[in-house]
């Protein structure tokens, strides 16, 4: 998701809404300290300090901690509504701010339910998933906003994600047939054999006779083809992960290229051209594959530990219902 100008109101209120929250978090606990007008009636005011209970077990505790929850339960709902986007429950992009700007407005409604202490061991470790979730989501936010940026720019040629699998492999389809192409051709006739012999080149008849192959004169571009291809080229090209590979760098792949250019004749220069716009695009998919993990490796803390924050809050709230 990316932040604009439609995001201005939604954040907009959870400015307002944390600083009425704290502003009655201070009339309501600080009275001695602060002069705020903005408080609780009298019949719900609780002095923890006489009472001996913490802010979360009084009316205004319990008003932010049941607020926080009630945010955890939407957040939780808008993985649900997002598999089903033909409902008619309101715009998917409202979920999506919702579920953003509410789960911030989360914080500071946590910290003065607390009343920024840990307490009880349940409570802090409470506050650690809690804390787990939020900093996951927050990274997540900031991946999703860089990285489709820096993706358009490094892989200029994306591929649609779910077929970079295919078009790998057709690039190793595509060196295997080259490599093929190197090796020595079958003539069909045995015809073809007095302009062969006369041309240098060495003729063995295979069995049946029916075809022949055919070695042609030594030529020093193809060996180093072969050469270059079954050292490097093919395994990079046929590799699960490439970017380990010689080829994976792209400065050593143009300096290899190079090398290679120089080492062939000039009629061998297109396909040398043509098997390093295949190792550029190979290595462009594995750099696409992966952003996309990094775009998408985040939630695999931020959803599970979202579960437990909900099983940990439901496990709170019955044992301050229990307690208090």
């Amino acid at each position: 998701m990316i932040i604009n100008r439609q995001h201005w109101g939604w954040a907009a209120f959870v400015i307002v809404a944390s600083i009425l929250a704290v502003l009655l978090y201070l009339g309501e606990f600080h009275r001695d300290r602060v002069t705020i007008p903005l408080r609780l009636p009298e019949s719900l005011h609780r002095d923890v300090k006489e009472t001996g209970r913490s802010v979360g077990g009084t009316p205004l505790g319990i008003t932010y901690g049941s607020v926080s929850a009630a945010i955890f339960v939407f957040a939780a709902l808008y993985g649900l509504r997002r598999k089903r986007p033909t409902l008619r429950l309101g715009r998917l992009q409202t979920w999506l701010k919702g579920h953003l700007w509410l789960t911030l407005l989360t914080v500071p409604l946590i910290l003065l339910h607390c009343g920024f202490s840990l307490g009880s061991p349940m409570t802090a470790m409470l506050v650690v998933v809690y804390a787990v979730v939020m900093i996951s989501g927050v990274y997540g936010l900031v991946l999703q906003h860089f990285l489709p940026r820096l993706m358009k720019e490094r892989v200029p040629l994306e591929t649609i994600f779910e077929q970079i699998p295919h078009v790998r492999k057709q690039l190793e389809d595509l060196a295997i047939d080259l490599r093929k192409s190197l090796e020595p051709a079958l003539v069909p006739t045995i015809a073809a054999v007095e302009s062969l012999t006369a041309a240098g080149s060495t003729v063995t008849i295979t069995e049946p006779a029916t075809s022949i192959v055919v070695e042609a004169a030594p030529d020093s571009s193809i060996e180093v083809m072969k050469r270059f291809l079954d050292e490097a080229g093919f395994p990079y090209l046929s590799a699960k992960r490439g970017d380990k590979l010689l080829l994976g760098n792209q400065r050593v792949s143009d300096e290899q290229f190079r090398l290679l250019k120089v080492s062939v004749g000039a009629d061998w220069q297109p396909k040398v051209e043509q098997l390093q716009a295949w190792c550029d695009e190979r290595r462009q998919l594995d750099l696409q594959t992966k952003f996309q993990h990094w775009l998408h490796a985040w939630l695999l803390v931020h959803v599970p530990v979202s579960v437990l924050l909900l099983i940990f809050t439901a496990w709170h709230a019955m044992a301050a219902l229990y307690f208090y």
